[in-house]
């Protein structure tokens, strides 16, 4: 089983905000795979989706919670289906990356992503494979600091070019997430990085 954990901030006032580029990705893996549509579930406190690829269950997940606690739905899940860190897949938005780049990376620490920190502390683990989505336009791209300042980026709408490169990107990304349940870890490194 393999748990797709796709960061963000629910309700509308959020909905195209950087910080929901993970949600955003899920939906397009969702829709590319035809996964049925998210419902919610409360036990979780997570929206949540299933399908069968490559003969293995994978459930999509968008916690309900806001970005800051996005570990307590990750935990309940890991929890009831009695789940490694391995197991777990986090696709989140980063303030680091220029717009258009995606990183994956696994077992590393959360680089001040609060989203990605409530997991680390709610499971016990860094141990899980995160698809980093970059979100910061190359021209402003300056390593940020301040949690203010991140802040008031990461709930930012993107500009109508920005708007273009990230939906390149949300593709890139659902398909990076496909070639990886076919092929594994560090073929998907290799082709995607």
């Amino acid at each position: 089983m393999t748990i797709i954990i796709g960061l963000g901030n629910p309700g509308d006032k959020f909905k195209n905000t950087r910080h929901n580029v993970g949600f955003l990705a899920i939906d397009e893996f969702a829709k590319i795979n035809n996964f049925d549509g998210f419902k919610l579930q409360k036990k979780f406190n997570a929206e949540i989706s299933e399908n069968e690829i490559n003969n293995e269950k994978v459930f999509l997940v968008k916690p309900q919670t806001f970005m800051n606690d996005s570990g307590k739905s990750a935990n309940k899940i890991s929890t009831t289906y009695k789940l490694q860190a391995t197991s777990l897949i986090v696709i989140h938005d980063d303030i680091d990356l220029p717009i258009g780049k995606i990183k994956i990376v696994k077992d590393r620490g959360s680089a001040g992503h609060k989203g990605v920190e409530s997991i680390i502390k709610e499971i016990g683990s860094s141990d899980f494979i995160r698809f980093r989505i970059g979100i910061e336009s190359i021209s402003s791209h300056v390593p940020v600091h301040e949690n203010t300042k991140a802040k008031d980026i990461v709930l930012k709408n993107f500009s109508k070019n920005q708007k273009i490169a990230i939906n390149e990107t949300i593709k890139k990304t659902a398909e990076a997430l496909s070639y990886f349940l076919e092929n594994g870890l560090e073929k998907t490194m290799n082709k995607y990085n």
